[in-house]
């Protein structure tokens, strides 16, 4: 999915509607902004509530080395 926004002459962007509603966004909410090789990356901010079970299922039986047990 790729849109195309404009910087306004205050360097504002608007977030496109069909990006909006993907991502759930919600006036007021935060998000962290990001340069990633040349590009400019907008993360929404989630609350510790929010990403509970994020890891459910992962599986933890890994091999780790002995001054790490």
């Amino acid at each position: 999915m790729s849109e195309t926004v404009t910087i306004s002459p205050k360097f504002q962007v608007v977030i496109p509607k069909s990006v909006r509603e993907r991502l759930a966004l919600v006036p007021g909410q935060k998000v962290e902004v990001l340069v990633v090789q040349g590009r400019i990356q907008f993360v929404p901010v989630k609350s510790a509530k929010e990403l509970r079970g994020i890891a459910k299922g992962i599986d933890t039986k890994v091999e780790r080395e002995e001054d790490r047990v």
